[in-house]
């Protein structure tokens, strides 16, 4: 029998229309452009600013563009994983509501969260489903409305994070292509140092944790930075000598959008020249689960048929690991 692999067939996005800019984070916090820009690599990032609308809207209109792309038909869709950190609301699926929206009625549907690497886990996953042999179309949505659990008076924080949505879609391939392995890791120790405090089972929602808020995201950047550093550059190196890839075999690094420092790391240790690393962490922030789907989305065109990558994250948790893929198509030239 051939093996299956499961291989990603089509990518699609979404991204706010409002940015805030550095400038615009000037007249809100103590900082600079300069400062914001030395330290992250981040010019601007975009917010879903409209009332009522939250993380299913980005990834129903990513999951749409996909699937205006590829010409899927919905109803084809076994299942439905939405990767992230805001979900709609505490109870009652998001991944479930969005699958129903896009039309997707023929598939199950559940969220999967992993903070920052919850679109690498969520890789794992999908591919998991398809190599079962079971299914033979997974959608995997990474989308994040990071703006409604930022502190816009924590400079610590607000400086950092951007909404947005990226899907792709998973099929069984026959030519040894797609997923190829994985090193995911994970350490409670994180607990402590990325946080939202309030709102969970621990400490529910009170008007004391609303006054101190305890509902938005609480990082020690010190910390974590040291950890995602060390974290993100170990598993990126341990997957390409675990299969024997050269810098000169690996095409791309598609790594986690936290900070521009960090991916350089990640770079240097895999040897990796600066043309082969996918950036756009100036644009859009960190997306959290939607990093991952926006280089693919954003460089698509770039990407060939065999290309070997290299993805990488780390997130809260803390959560972090390498994804080694072969690229599956060539995008089609549109007139």
């Amino acid at each position: 029998m051939t093996k299956i692999t499961a291989a990603i067939t089509a990518v699609g996005s979404y991204i706010p229309d409002y940015v805030l800019s550095n400038q615009v984070l000037e007249t809100m916090v103590d900082t600079n452009d300069e400062w914001i820009t030395t330290r992250t690599g981040i010019k601007e990032r975009r917010i879903l600013k409209e009332e009522g609308q939250g993380t299913s809207f980005m990834a129903i209109r990513a999951a749409q563009n996909l699937i205006e792309k590829s010409g899927i038909d919905p109803k084809e869709i076994d299942l439905v994983l939405l990767a992230t950190a805001t979900p709609d609301m505490p109870v009652a699926s998001t991944a479930v509501y969005t699958a129903t929206q896009i039309g997707a009625t023929n598939a199950f549907a559940y969220d999967l969260q992993a903070a920052c690497s919850s679109f690498l886990y969520g890789l794992s996953t999908a591919s998991a489903y398809i190599e079962s042999g079971r299914y033979k179309k997974v959608l995997l949505i990474g989308s994040d409305k990071m703006s409604s659990i930022i502190d816009y008076t924590d400079r610590a924080t607000c400086i950092i994070f951007g909404d947005g949505a990226g899907a792709v879609l998973f099929e069984p391939n026959t030519e040894g292509l797609g997923f190829q392995d994985e090193y995911l890791r994970s350490d409670g120790i994180g607990r402590e140092f990325l946080k939202i405090e309030a709102g969970g089972s621990i400490l529910p929602a009170s008007e004391e944790t609303v006054k101190n808020k305890q509902h938005f995201v609480h990082q020690d950047g010190t910390t974590v930075f040291k950890y995602a550093v060390s974290g993100m550059a170990d598993v990126s190196e341990k997957i390409m000598e675990r299969n024997k890839l050269t810098k000169e075999d690996v095409n791309w690094l598609v790594a986690h959008q936290a900070n521009k420092r960090i991916i350089d790391a990640t770079a240097n240790r895999m040897g990796l020249d600066e043309s082969k690393v996918l950036v756009n962490i100036q644009k859009y922030g960190n997306t959290t689960s939607a990093t991952l789907p926006l280089l693919l989305s954003d460089f698509e065109d770039s990407l060939k048929k065999g290309d070997n990558i290299i993805f990488a994250a780390f997130g809260g948790g803390f959560t972090w690991g390498a994804i080694y893929l072969k690229w599956a198509y060539n995008k089609q030239k549109t007139n």
